[in-house]
């Protein structure tokens, strides 16, 4: 069992950063891949990033450039930065995780979710 809880959220202006942190506590963090989801109100939840290892990410079109994802396996947390945020990040968003490790964007694939954070982008 994995147990993920996030923090970071809050309300920045437009054009603004946040950072993101998912503790991980549980089993054998290392062989986890961890991702980032989001969810605005009244749309469906949707894929914003994954990280294996290092270098080994992947990123929805909508926040490349604009978004980065870490992990610290001494801290067992993984990180999202956010930079230059619009309104249309506003969301909630929620750290996942699976076993096994293969860069997935499928919800479905990732049985661990934490509770969730609230991102909110003022215009």
């Amino acid at each position: 069992q994995v147990q993920l809880v996030e923090s970071g959220g809050g309300l920045v202006q437009a054009g603004g950063s946040l950072r993101l942190s998912c503790a991980a506590s549980g089993r054998a963090f290392s062989i986890y891949t961890l991702g980032w989801f989001r969810q605005a109100p009244g749309k469906e939840r949707e894929f914003v990033a994954a990280i294996i290892w290092g270098s080994n990410t992947q990123y929805a079109d909508s926040v490349k450039g604009r978004f980065a994802i870490s992990r610290d396996t001494a801290k067992n947390t993984v990180y999202l930065q956010m930079n230059n945020l619009t309104p249309e990040d506003t969301a909630e968003y929620y750290c996942a995780a699976r076993v096994g490790m293969t860069l997935t964007t499928m919800q479905k694939e990732y049985p661990y979710w934490g509770q969730g954070t609230q991102v909110t982008v003022s215009s």
